[in-house]
């Protein structure tokens, strides 16, 4: 089939005289069918950008939104989903003309006024009334997630689906798409986005609209929207990549001494990793309670209290958070089974740093782990084989650098160094999965690690650590 069919919307394609005619146009599926989040993302057709408008007023306070979604349709579409959450819904139209919206849970069900071709570009425009008071809890790392407010704004973080709390989505880790945020605020304050300020315009009523580029295509649980009473602090890291941190005013003195270490982590981290995947980099520091820092793409949120603690728990966040933008940002995950690549490997590398930065080495660290390693697949699954609630327990983290260090135990360090560079390397900008990096591990290593993996990333019980026979796994409680 042609995948620019001609004629108007809704009509076939024409085709040779007495040609069968295509398949009738059928609603998009609910979901993409990740066996954790079933629900998540959405089928019929692809995102090329979204554009977001928001018209900021005052923290915790509803504001008027747009968000228009730029698409291309991969079937005949009778309907299509959107995932959103909450807000209050104003209109959408698609192709320019009024659609019919039905909220069903956290989806937006969308009929067209006419069907869309297969193939066929079509635009949606979702206007609603925001409401930054939206979240959502967890009982695991993540904890509380959606808008997160702050004394004078608000940051946020979409880990793992509460993008569609902030706007309609298709939202799936392995789902990018390019964004640009249109961001209008009162006078005194800032907003920062995903990526590269391309525009700063003061209106004539004295409020300030930001447009932002996110550059490169982001996962929805990766975006980043921030509001507040900001000092824009630039800097440099390696071969001259732009470094912007965004600190509220009142902190840049006091987070200074650990921010100023992102050109080294960058370093450090390119050593081992290759060059640094996107266009800049950056830490928002969070004016908030909320006790995690998040990858963010290309500007990870650091709350205040990690930057005004200890020097070393610090770098372990700092390198942590910057490691995600290569393993999970770059490299995404195809599906959410597969969280132990991003945050095992962020974990790994955090504690690598640390061993020669002062904090506990990684032998001791990971025999700690190993010691758990059992308990921690009762309770939370296996590395690779994670439950929706035990997405982010510590399994997915210290439990998955375990198995990266089994690794570099069995292969030497070499190999091991070869392995994790080809990864972020022939990955890079794409999306892979468990099986994508035993196939790549074992290609690297000349030799079939599959027997050797699976038992670590599957089994009921942990193997043996390789080169420490005299480690043993804790018994099973409960």
């Amino acid at each position: 089939m042609d995948p620019r069919p001609t004629g108007r919307l809704g009509a076939p394609a024409s085709g040779p005289s007495g040609a069968a005619p295509g398949p009738a146009p059928s609603p998009g599926a609910r979901g993409i069918g990740d066996p954790l989040l079933p629900l998540d993302g959405n089928g019929g057709y692809t995102v090329r950008r979204y554009a977001l408008d928001f018209d900021w007023r005052a923290p915790r306070t509803p504001f008027a939104a747009r968000a228009t979604i730029s698409a291309t349709a991969t079937q005949p579409l009778s309907r299509f989903n959107l995932d959103f959450a909450g807000n209050t819904l104003r209109e959408v139209t698609v192709a320019g003309a009024p659609a019919t919206a039905v909220r069903d849970g956290d989806e937006l069900v969308v009929t067209p006024a006419k069907p869309i071709p297969q193939g066929r570009a079509f635009t949606v425009r979702v206007s609603y009334t925001a409401d930054p008071t939206q979240q959502r809890e967890r009982d695991d790392a993540i904890q509380t997630y959606g808008w997160v407010p702050t004394p004078d704004g608000t940051v946020v973080c979409a880990q793992p689906n509460g993008a569609k709390m902030i706007f309609p989505v298709n939202d799936h880790p392995s789902l990018r798409s390019p964004i640009t945020f249109r961001i209008t605020t009162p006078p005194g304050l800032s907003a920062v986005a995903n990526g590269r300020l391309v525009e700063r315009v003061r209106r004539p009523d004295g409020r300030v609209r930001w447009t932002y580029d996110s550059e490169h295509p982001v996962a929805a649980q990766l975006i980043q929207l921030a509001i507040g009473k900001f000092t824009f602090v630039d800097g440099t890291g390696p071969r001259g990549l732009p470094v912007r941190d965004v600190v509220p005013d009142d902190l840049v003195t006091d987070t200074e001494a650990h921010r100023s270490l992102t050109s080294e982590h960058l370093t450090w981290l390119e050593r081992r990793l290759g060059p640094y995947p996107f266009r800049r980099y950056g830490v928002l520091v969070g004016d908030t309670d909320l006790p995690v820092a998040l990858e963010t793409q290309s500007l990870s949120v650091v709350p205040r209290a990690i930057l005004l603690g200890d020097r070393v728990q610090a770098e372990r966040d700092l390198v942590h958070e910057l490691t995600h933008q290569w393993a999970g940002n770059s490299v995404a995950i195809r599906r959410w089974s597969d969280l132990w690549l991003s945050e095992g490997h962020a974990r790994f590398y955090e504690r690598l740093y640390s061993d020669a930065h002062g904090g506990v080495g990684i032998e001791d660290a990971m025999r700690a782990a190993y010691e758990q390693h059992d308990q921690w697949r009762h309770d939370d699954g296996a590395p690779a084989e994670p439950t929706e609630p035990t997405l982010f327990k510590r399994m997915r983290y210290d439990g998955s650098a375990l198995v990266l260090y089994a690794l570099r135990e069995k292969v030497g360090e070499e190999t091991f160094d070869r392995i994790e560079r080809s990864w972020v390397t022939r990955y890079r900008g794409r999306v892979a999965g468990t099986r994508d990096f035993v196939r790549l591990a074992s290609e690297v290593a000349g030799e079939d690690l599959t027997p050797f993996l699976t038992p670590w990333l599957y089994g009921e019980r942990t193997p043996p650590m390789p080169g420490h026979p005299d480690w043993e796994v804790e018994p099973v409680e409960g």
